[in-house]
């Protein structure tokens, strides 16, 4: 009779320890992301037409326009950027500075064994910036010549791991646009950076062109860290259904002056959560419900 009396109460002390432990995601993930508190991204301020600063000392771009759609979507009350130089930006993203990653980041085999991604959101490849009249026929033609480049961005990792092979030097800066002037004040030949962004800067820049782009066959994708899966499931529906509604396109439209390609990833929805043959991708069918 007394083991019958005890072991009920074994079972219920048991059963309630396991419902706690069971909870304890749901609570981290509610502290992570406070649903009544904006949403804390990073960029790269300066890193135009991404995020950057108007005159008056706002913060705007792509990435901003994009995560302040997103946050709407998940019912955020807004967007909080930490400007980040992106060769610190996953440290930061990593220690809990902010709850993801929006700017413009490369999904590659290295970074997804670190952080879970995103579908894609954008095709990218590496644009080369010159000043007006100079011409690279090929990648050859680059040698001897000094190439600036943003630090710890996936153009530097380019050019690194291939400065040997093709005979250019690298000059790192930790602003793209700092970058940018090394080429027009003829202390660089060419700036290497994300196509989308050389294109835009060659608009912005009367004596700039893009003289070469490198198609690597690459997306940009939003960097979570690891542990938030079911953040990452909240944000990829909102990102297909600004996809879907044509938001994502008009922010395109805004900042890049063209509609973007109905076929690429700006708006093409992919099936299950994360970045389709990179680690971490579940491949578990979903289907977003827009309001």
């Amino acid at each position: 009779m007394k083991l019958k009396s005890i072991k009920p109460a074994r079972i219920a002390l048991a059963s309630a320890a396991l419902a706690a432990f069971l909870a304890m995601p749901a609570m981290a993930q509610d502290a992570d992301h406070p649903k009544n508190e904006k949403l804390k991204v990073a960029c790269d301020l300066g890193f135009a037409p991404f995020c950057f600063k108007t005159s008056t000392g706002e913060t705007t771009g792509f990435t901003y326009d994009m995560s302040a759609a997103l946050a709407q979507k998940l019912g955020r009350p807004g967007v909080e950027v930490t400007d980040s130089n992106f060769s610190a930006i996953f440290a930061g993203l990593f220690s809990k500075r902010y709850e993801m990653i929006p700017a413009p980041t490369n999904i590659t085999t290295e970074r997804a064994s670190q952080m879970l991604f995103s579908e894609p959101y954008m095709p990218t490849g590496l644009g080369f910036l010159v000043k007006k009249g100079g011409k690279i026929a090929n990648i050859e033609e680059l040698k001897g010549k000094a190439l600036s480049v943003n630090n710890g961005s996936i153009s530097d990792k380019w050019l690194t791991d291939n400065e040997a092979k093709y005979g250019f030097t690298i000059q790192r800066y930790n602003k793209n646009a700092d970058a940018v002037q090394a080429v027009m004040i003829g202390r660089a030949f060419a700036n290497v950076a994300d196509a989308p962004v050389s294109r835009y800067v060659s608009t912005q820049t009367p004596t700039a062109e893009v003289a070469y782009v490198l198609d690597g066959g690459r997306n940009f994708g939003i960097a979570f860290r690891k542990e938030d899966t079911a953040f990452r499931a909240q944000v990829e529906a909102a990102l297909e259904c600004i996809k879907a509604d044509g938001t994502l396109a008009k922010i395109h439209e805004k900042w890049f002056g063209v509609k973007p390609d109905a076929a690429s990833s700006m708006a093409k929805v992919y099936p299950g959560i994360g970045a389709p043959d990179f680690e971490g991708y579940d491949a578990t069918p979903h289907k977003a419900e827009c309001k």
